[in-house]
């Protein structure tokens, strides 16, 4: 890994050279998107040097990489760019054999992307709803949808008789989703799932998973980010 988990803004600092002998994350420490591609590198083992970056400021080197500014961005020995969340993670388990996290028949692999463009629907909710509230709007409406959605999720689980979303144990959607549960608290919306038993139960059974503690942050740290985040002077070095 790079020596400082500190992030890069534009100007300040010196052009960061192409990744030499292991793949590169180019990342930032708190957000959801990028959070699936370190679980992945992390759940693989896969070796690999990471590169916070500013998104505020982004510097000019990182957006010759990938002009849309987004994190994730992947960066290989050979220069080739991979970005957006869910091609990044397919990529590594493409390119990484050990441990597969996505099924090998063509069926559930398409499994795994049907569920994932569900959820895909879910997540603007997360953004939505502490929005409309900083705004003083009643949320309770989109609340209701999104309990909706839980349910769905919570169905989903029942039918399929198993711990995660792709049977008995965590493959390539548990990793999808998990960010956005590991910021229910922060988004103040985890009362969200007290009609999902099975839903919250999926909750508890990632938390123990290695990969899952490996790329967490203490709920205080999250939530002084998300404060600052709010308050549009985004703290990406909090804690360190």
């Amino acid at each position: 890994n790079m020596s400082t988990e500190k992030c890069f803004a534009k100007g300040k600092s010196t052009a960061v050279t192409s990744a030499e002998d292991h793949i590169r994350l180019y990342s930032m420490r708190f957000c959801p998107f990028a959070h699936r591609a370190r679980l992945v590198l992390n759940a693989k083992g896969i070796k690999h040097e990471t590169i916070n970056i500013n998104l505020k400021d982004k510097p000019d080197w990182f957006l010759e990489r990938n002009p849309l500014g987004l994190v994730p961005t992947l960066e290989t020995p050979a220069g080739e760019v991979i970005y957006e969340s869910p091609i990044t993670c397919d990529y590594l388990d493409e390119v990484y054999p050990e441990k597969k996290l996505l099924p090998s028949s063509p069926y559930g692999k398409a499994q795994q992307k049907m569920m994932l463009e569900h959820f895909s629907k879910v997540t603007p909710y997360f953004y939505k709803i502490p929005t409309g509230r900083k705004n003083g709007d009643d949320v309770s409406g989109l609340e209701a949808e999104l309990k909706e959605k839980f349910a769905k999720l919570n169905e989903d689980l029942v039918n399929k008789k198993t711990k995660f979303f792709g049977g008995d144990s965590i493959t390539m959607i548990d990793y999808m989703m998990w960010p956005f549960f590991e910021r229910l608290e922060i988004f103040e919306l985890k009362h969200c799932l007290d009609g999902t038993p099975e839903l919250k139960k999926w909750t508890e059974c990632m938390m123990e998973d290695p990969a899952v503690k490996a790329t967490t942050h203490s709920m205080d740290t999250y939530k002084a980010f998300y404060q600052s985040y709010v308050d549009g002077k985004p703290n990406y070095d909090l804690g360190l």
